[in-house]
C-alpha cells in the first residue's frame, strides 16, 4: 500500500507540475509581452556581464538569426551582403564557383554543383562535404559566411578540401573564380532531337525557352523528333517563371497552385496565361531530373507529368515544395521568409517527396556514382513536413541496381557515353516516336500494377 500511495502521490504531482506549466504557457500566449520582457533582461545581462565587450549589432542580428533559426531552413535574414548577392542572382550574373549548399551538422554539404560552372568543371559532386576554405577550417561557422568567402572576383582563386564519402582521405581543390552568368538556358540540336538546359529561374527563363525552342526549328529548318529539357542540378529560382516553362509545353489546363497559412485562400496559375499554345506543336518531350532538380524544377517536371505531357527521367528529385517571399526591411536588408506551399496539378505537394521519374535511370557515366550521398530537403533539420506524404517505401529504392544499367563509366567512355542519362533520354525519344502522352501514361498505368 504504502509504494502504491507513493507511486499515487508522484503521480499527482506529476499531473499538477503539468498544469501549472500549461497555465505558464497559456499566460505567455495571453501576454507575449512577458516574452519581449525576458528577452531584453537577457540582452541587458549579456551586454553588462559578458566577459568580452560585445557590439549592441552583432547581438541584434544574432537575435534575429536565432528567431529565425527555429523556422525552416528556407527562411533567412538577409544583410547587406546577402540583399545584394540576392539580388545579383535573380538578375543573372555574379562573380564565385557556381554551387548550391547546405548546412549539415555544422559541415557545408554541396548539393550541387552548376553546370558548366567552377566548381563542376573542377569535379565537386553532390554530397561533398567542404570543410576547409584556404587552410581555414570553416565546420561550425555559418553557411552565409562560407557562401561569402566561396565568392568573389572572379580570376581569384580559393583552395577547398573536400571530404566525399567513399574516400578514404579528404582532398583538397583550387579553383578560380568566374563570372557565373546565369543565364539559364542553353540549347543544341543532337541527332535531329532539341536539347534544352535549363540551369536556373531566373528573369526571362520562360521567354529564352520558347526562343530556344524556335531556335532549334530554325536550325533543323522544321520540327524535331522531340526534345530532351535537362533540369539536372537545377536549385529552382522564380515562382513564375516556373510557370512559363511549363506553360510553353501545354495547352490547359492548371500548373501550379500556392496555399499559405489560410488554407481557404488558394492562388492558381493556369496554361495559356503567359504562352500561347504549345510551343512545340505537341513533339515528344523527356525531362530530365536528379536529387540537385528543386523548387521551381519541381514545378516544371511535376506539371508536365500530371499532365503526362512528358515523360520523367532520371532519380527522385530535391523534394522542395514551398514558396518564399523577399520582404524588404530597409533600403539594404530584407528577410526571406517561407509564406507558402505550392501543389502541382493533381493536388499533391513535392515536399519532402520531391518528383518521382517515370523511369528511374541512374548516372552511371559517374565513376563516383554509387558512392555518393545525395542531399534531400528530408534531410535537412526542421524541414517542413509534407502532411499528405505517405510511407512511400519505394522513395528509398532510388540506387537499387537494375541490369539495364550495368555498364561501368569506363565501358561507356570507350562507347563515347559521357552523359548516359542523356544519351538513354535521347535513345528513347528516338523510339517513342509521336508522342510522349501515351509512353508517359502507359508507364504510370505499368507502375499500378
Amino acid at each position: 500500500m504504502k509504494s502504491k500511495f507513493l507511486t499515487t502521490g508522484i503521480t499527482a504531482f506529476a499531473i499538477g507540475a503539468i498544469a501549472s506549466t500549461s497555465l505558464v504557457a497559456q499566460q505567455r500566449r495571453d501576454d507575449p509581452l512577458r516574452d519581449m520582457d525576458e528577452f531584453i533582461a537577457v540582452y541587458k545581462k549579456v551586454r553588462a556581464n559578458y566577459v568580452d565587450k560585445v557590439d549592441d549589432e552583432q547581438l541584434m542580428k544574432g537575435a534575429i538569426q536565432g528567431m529565425l533559426n527555429t523556422l525552416d531552413p528556407h527562411s533567412a535574414f538577409l544583410d547587406e551582403s546577402n540583399f545584394r548577392d540576392l539580388q545579383t542572382q535573380i538578375e543573372g550574373e555574379y562573380g564565385g564557383l557556381g554551387l548550391s549548399v547546405t548546412q549539415e551538422d555544422g559541415a557545408i554539404k554541396v548539393i550541387a554543383p552548376t553546370a558548366d560552372t567552377p566548381a563542376d568543371k573542377a569535379g565537386i559532386k553532390a554530397g561533398d562535404y567542404i570543410t576547409h576554405l584556404d587552410g581555414e577550417l570553416i565546420v561550425g561557422g555559418t553557411v552565409d559566411d562560407a557562401v561569402n568567402r566561396m565568392r568573389g572576383t572572379p580570376g581569384t582563386s580559393i583552395k577547398l578540401t573536400i571530404f566525399r564519402p567513399g574516400r578514404d582521405e579528404p582532398f583538397d581543390v583550387t579553383i578560380t573564380r568566374a563570372v557565373i552568368d546565369l543565364k539559364p538556358v542553353k540549347w543544341e540540336v543532337k541527332d535531329k532531337i532539341g536539347v534544352i538546359t535549363i540551369t536556373g529561374f531566373s528573369e526571362e527563363t520562360g521567354e529564352d525557352v520558347v526562343a530556344a525552342i524556335r531556335g532549334i526549328e530554325r536550325q533543323l529548318g522544321g520540327k524535331p523528333q522531340g526534345y530532351v529539357v535537362d533540369l539536372r542540378s537545377n536549385p529552382g529560382g522564380i515562382l513564375e517563371e516556373a510557370v512559363k516553362v511549363s506553360d510553353a509545353f501545354l495547352d490547359k489546363g492548371e500548373i501550379v497552385s500556392e496555399r499559405g497559412r489560410d488554407k481557404v485562400v488558394v492562388n492558381r496559375w493556369f496554361a495559356e496565361q503567359a504562352v500561347k499554345g504549345d510551343v512545340t506543336g505537341g513533339k515528344p518531350v523527356i525531362v530530365l531530373v536528379d536529387a540537385g532538380s528543386a523548387s521551381a524544377s519541381e514545378i516544371v517536371a511535376g506539371a508536365l507529368q500530371d499532365h503526362r505531357r512528358a515523360l520523367i527521367m532520371g532519380e527522385r528529385s530535391f523534394g522542395k515544395g514551398s514558396v518564399q517571399n523577399v520582404l524588404p526591411l530597409s533600403r539594404d536588408t530584407g528577410l526571406r521568409l517561407t509564406v507558402a506551399r505550392y501543389h502541382l496539378p493533381s493536388g499533391r505537394s513535392v515536399q519532402e517527396g520531391g518528383v518521382k521519374p517515370d523511369v528511374a535511370v541512374p548516372q552511371i557515366s559517374d565513376p563516383d556514382y554509387r558512392k555518393r550521398v545525395a542531399v534531400r530537403e528530408s534531410d535537412l533539420r526542421r524541414h517542413l513536413v509534407n502532411e499528405n506524404l505517405a510511407d512511400d517505401k519505394s522513395l528509398e529504392q532510388d540506387g537499387k541496381d537494375d541490369p539495364r544499367f550495368a555498364q561501368s563509366a569506363e565501358e561507356l567512355k570507350k562507347q563515347g557515353i559521357e552523359d548516359f542519362q542523356l544519351h538513354y533520354a535521347m535513345q528513347t525519344i528516338a523510339r517513342l516516336g509521336t508522342s510522349t502522352r501515351l509512353a508517359g501514361t502507359q508507364a504510370k498505368a505499368g507502375k499500378r500494377n
